[in-house]
């Protein structure tokens, strides 16, 4: 399994409603509000054999609520 992290921009005022959609997926290891240009970052393990990109689309990004999202993939751990 490997870690990624995702930012979230949300239409004004639904942060909260895509948390909670997102927290009822089950999907994610932890969601954190944030301040600047996103408003919410998660972080979820995927398998090393997932498409991300895939993983994503269908499972994040088309929740509804959400503008804009930014995936960072990660490579080691320290």
């Amino acid at each position: 399994m490997k870690p990624i992290f995702i930012q979230l921009q949300c239409v004004p005022g639904k942060a909260y409603e895509v948390a909670d959609a997102i927290y009822k997926t089950e999907l994610v290891s932890e969601l954190y509000s944030t301040s600047g240009e996103y408003d919410l970052l998660l972080k979820a393990y995927v398998e090393d054999e997932q498409d991300i990109g895939r993983f994503v689309n269908e499972h994040i990004a088309c929740l509804p609520g959400i503008v804009r999202s930014l995936t960072t993939m990660t490579f080691k751990a320290f």
